[in-house]
Order: structure tokens, then C-alpha cells, then sequence
């Protein structure tokens, strides 16, 4: 095991066998500025800029993908 990696004990809810696994959140693993592959199913793909908003980003999808379940994944 690693120097410093630090482990959590996982119990699965529907039976299983317990196991660790990584504690360190994921984000703080992209955080580092290393890049994450990231394998996903969908429907559809768009790739569009964020805009600014307030205090916030925004990115506007059509009007059809409302109500729809969506991922965002920053890639630069």
C-alpha cells in the first residue's frame, strides 16, 4: 500500500463481502490536476463553453433536455 493513502472500510447494503477502498475524495484526485478517464452511457452529447453568471457559470441545452437527468464534466 501506498505511503499516505488513506483507506475506508466499505459495507455494501445488499450483502457482499466488506472491502476498502480509497478515502480520498474523487474530486480532490481531478483537483490535483492529473486528468481522470471517465467512461459514462448516454443519449446525446454537447460540447459547449460556460458562461458567467452572476457569481456562478452557466450552459444553456436545448429546450427538450429538460426534465432529463444530465452530467457535466469539465475537460480543459
Amino acid at each position: 500500500m501506498p505511503q499516505g493513502k488513506k483507506l475506508r472500510r466499505v459495507r455494501p447494503i445488499y450483502g457482499g463481502e466488506e472491502r476498502l477502498e480509497d478515502a480520498t475524495p474523487y474530486a480532490l484526485h481531478l483537483a490535483s490536476g492529473k486528468q481522470a478517464k471517465i467512461e459514462i452511457f448516454g443519449n446525446e452529447i454537447i460540447e459547449k463553453r460556460v458562461k458567467a453568471c452572476a457569481n456562478s457559470g452557466r450552459v444553456y441545452l436545448p429546450p427538450e433536455w429538460i426534465g432529463h437527468k444530465v452530467k457535466i464534466i469539465r475537460i480543459d
